[in-house]
């Protein structure tokens, strides 16, 4: 099994990857395919991500989520991070864990952050909208309040039938930016609703050698009738020292369970 994500990366090889050279570069094989160019006719590249329990789980029922995976997996989050144009994640995320969203624990820039408040119940006291790098609130185009929440200018775009904003229009706004390499990095819900909208070109999941015993699932989606039904996948492995990540080429595949 390969492990090159806990590899060490000198400054010329990072700088390498972050310029998009990465194919003499180790780490290629996780790295490199992030760096091709969008395919899909919205111009943008989807990379979503999400760590569980080897049991499926994101958080415990209280939320709790720090840490199911370990270091070398939140290190390998931020290389993500710096690797991509913005990073997305739903309200549940900002309201559970407050997080900043910036490239910290290695070089790199920080990405735009994108907050999915779809019926905007989240205020300016979260450190996203406080300060730092560029953050957009994607709302309903039907819910209320003000043009901007703190330091974050408001995104009004359709509702999704099936709950959310639609994926599509996202995807367009952040396009029409230059925002065109898209970390989603969570929550579960959000990442579910990228998945059913067939708008995921790339799935990372790292598993940790975890028992929760019950928790938050990790994926939100309709159920298949029978196996068949369902999405087969085909990945590659690596090591993230004692966690497996599963990197899982989509190409915008929607599950038959969710047409």
């Amino acid at each position: 099994m390969q492990s090159p994500a806990c590899e060490t990366l000198t400054d010329e090889i990072w700088s390498r990857l972050l310029a998009g050279r990465a194919d003499d570069a180790p780490l290629s094989s996780l790295y490199g395919p992030l760096l091709e160019p969008p395919r899909a006719p919205d111009g943008c590249f989807v990379l979503a991500r999400i760590a569980q329990s080897l049991d499926g789980c994101i958080a415990t029922d209280n939320g709790d989520s720090f840490w199911i995976s370990g270091a070398a997996d939140v290190l390998h989050t931020h290389r993500l991070r710096a690797l991509s144009d913005a990073v997305v994640v739903g309200a549940g995320t900002v309201r559970a864990d407050d997080p900043l969203l910036t490239t910290r624990n290695c070089p790199g820039p920080s990405p735009v952050r994108v907050v999915i408040d779809t019926d905007r119940r989240l205020d300016a006291r979260h450190r996203v909208f406080q300060g730092g790098p560029q953050t957009l609130l994607a709302c309903a185009d039907d819910s209320s309040g003000p043009a901007a929440v703190g330091r974050a200018s408001v995104l009004r775009l359709p509702r999704a039938p099936t709950g959310g904003v639609k994926i599509a229009a996202l995807l367009a706004v952040l396009s029409a930016h230059g925002l065109r390499r898209l970390f989603v990095e969570g929550g579960g819900i959000t990442i579910s609703r990228f998945l059913a909208a067939g708008a995921v070109d790339r799935l990372h999941v790292t598993v940790a050698p975890l028992l929760l015993g019950g928790g938050v699932r990790a994926f939100t989606l309709p159920q298949a009738a029978r196996p068949g039904d369902g999405l087969r996948l085909a990945w590659s492995l690596h090591r993230l020292a004692d966690d497996v990540l599963f990197d899982i080429r989509l190409d915008r595949a929607r599950p038959p369970m969710c047409v």
